[in-house]
């Protein structure tokens, strides 16, 4: 009994890279294409640096690119990601797991604002169509967003602030002005 290699899937492409250009003209209309990144630990350290991440544990996106219309495309996929960063306020590590749905809509007419002023368009899964869809920059940009601006650990909190001192308990800004000038030898004479 002679076993068969396993067929390579034509509908499928796949990296351990950050990147996977992939050219709309070899698209194809009717069944799409899926797609899945599962970057290297090197690639993956890679992008921790580019978003400001001490570590990226762990990095996932699959999906679909199908068609829509008669020249648009629309890429479908899952981000799971594991992002480690550092606390705003004590430094230490706070592991962030990200799993959620990604969509983009690539479109050859993208509306462009005319005025000075343009409002921003209510739908923010547009992008121009361009030559080629890259999910890997989609994936970059994504986790990109989904990251939390400010890390904290459980149970880190600002010191008080100064403003909820009471009134006379404040310190004086212009006394510490006049004390430095004093310290400076600026006292004015």
């Amino acid at each position: 009994m002679s076993e068969h290699p396993a067929q390579p899937d034509p509908t499928l492409r796949e990296t351990d890279a950050l990147t996977l250009p992939l050219r709309v003209s070899d698209l194809s209309a009717r069944g799409g294409l899926r797609f899945r990144l599962t970057p290297t630990p090197e690639a993956r350290a890679e992008l921790a640096g580019d978003l400001g991440a001490l570590k990226i544990r762990k990095l996932d996106f699959a999906g679909q690119i199908l068609a829509e219309g008669r020249s648009d495309w629309r890429l479908e996929g899952v981000l799971g990601a594991t992002v480690i960063q550092e606390c705003v306020i004590t430094a230490e590590p706070v592991t962030t797991r990200i799993d959620q749905p990604v969509t983009r809509r690539f479109v050859r007419d993208m509306p462009t604002p005319t005025e000075p002023e343009a409002e921003i368009p209510e739908d923010d899964t547009l992008e121009p169509l361009g030559p080629v869809i890259d999910p890997g920059a989609v994936m970059a940009e994504a986790l990109a967003l989904a990251l939390p601006d400010y890390p904290r650990v459980p149970g880190a909190a600002l010191p008080d602030s100064v403003t909820d001192l009471p009134p006379d308990e404040r310190p004086n800004p212009f006394a510490a002005l006049a004390k430095l000038k004093k310290d400076l030898g600026q006292d004015g004479e």
